[in-house]
């Protein structure tokens, strides 16, 4: 099954009309002509995903997916894959790094299973969209079917636009999953036609030998699939995860309802990767909220030419990036909302020499 086989939201550019006039709205507020650096280009990229010249921000919603993987038999990560489900609980007692950053930043967490190996019992804060039991092991087989991949994409979408129609317009996407990144390692080295080498990072802590035992899995999983890589749902369904397959399709269909998307590390740029090969327009809607120290992820953001807000040597996941830049982005909006315009203000311009 090809990428053009794959039923997913379609994807408009957010219209230009309005390019003009917000960025002379921003040129105006009291200040030399481009102080606010960043803050003036994701005021200019909110206005135009919204269309219009006072953008709002309405409830924030933090989409936490967690899945296992079947390449953690391949020893590519020092943590035993028990501890994605116990994280999933850790979300849902409020323990986690990412229901501190969310909490004080009046952002829901919604807690996903897409794929955990393991029966959660009902929890008011969690949703079971669970499309199986982990992964298969992508060194000896695809991790999952075309199948199983079409429908981790179709939930991801139907999640985030039910938050959207709740009222919000603003989506963060975490995840949780044991062997995860070597999952996004694979998926960029493919799709991005990179070295293995230059994709892959130490996880959740792995020493030198381990680095290199990871390499050289992922490289031997590579070689045995060889794959197309313009083929983008083949490549995810090969080398994915549940959860990041529907973190995928969540983004996709946040960017339909024209909802800003706050895009986490190096799990979640990868999931954007796969969403921006099958539609491309979605880069319009992404906020790229820092750079992971995962070493894979700074290349990542250099072949997607995006450029984040922040750069603090994280490297945790589960959103806490997008989570930690969504004050960067209220501060944008509220700048153009509330800062006075020269005239208002009755303060004199720039005088040209």
């Amino acid at each position: 099954m090809s990428t053009s086989s794959i039923s997913m939201p379609q994807i408009q550019a957010p219209d230009q009309a309005l390019a003009a006039t917000l960025t002379d709205k921003i040129n105006n507020k009291t200040k030399p002509l481009g102080s606010l650096g960043a803050l003036e280009k994701l005021a200019l990229k909110v206005g135009l995903i919204q269309n219009t010249l006072a953008p709002e921000l309405k409830k924030p919603v933090m989409l936490v997916f967690a899945g296992d993987h079947g390449i953690v038999e391949a020893g590519v990560s020092p943590y035993p894959q028990a501890v994605t489900q116990q994280m999933v609980l850790n979300f849902l007692a409020g323990g986690a790094g990412i229901n501190v950053f969310a909490s004080q930043n009046d952002m829901a967490v919604r807690v996903i299973d897409a794929g955990v190996n393991h029966t959660f019992a009902a929890h008011p804060d969690l949703i079971d969209a669970k499309v199986g039991m982990g992964t298969r092991n992508f060194l000896l087989e695809p991790a999952m079917s075309m199948a199983q991949c079409q429908q981790a994409l179709t939930r991801g979408a139907r999640l985030a636009q039910h938050e959207i129609g709740q009222g919000s317009n603003v989506i963060g996407f975490g995840e949780m999953g044991i062997g995860n990144t070597s999952s996004a390692a694979a998926l960029m080295a493919v799709i991005c036609r990179q070295p293995v080498a230059a994709c892959v990072g130490r996880g959740t802590g792995l020493d030198d030998a381990g680095l290199q035992k990871k390499t050289a899995v992922i490289e031997q999983a590579i070689k045995h699939h060889n794959l197309d890589s313009r083929d983008a749902a083949q490549v995810l369904a090969t080398f994915g995860g549940f959860e990041i397959a529907m973190m995928a399709g969540a983004m996709l269909g946040a960017a339909e309802k024209n909802a800003v998307l706050l895009i986490d590390g190096f799990i979640a740029t990868a999931a954007l990767l796969v969403a921006a090969v099958m539609q491309p327009a979605i880069l319009h809607y992404c906020v790229f909220c820092h750079r992971s120290d995962e070493s894979g992820h700074r290349k990542l953001l250099e072949l997607l030419k995006a450029e984040p807000l922040l750069d603090l040597g994280l490297r945790l996941g589960e959103g806490t990036g997008a989570a930690l830049a969504y004050p960067l982005v209220q501060a944008a909006v509220n700048f153009l909302n509330g800062m006075a315009s020269f005239e208002s203000a009755n303060v004199s311009r720039q005088v040209d020499a």
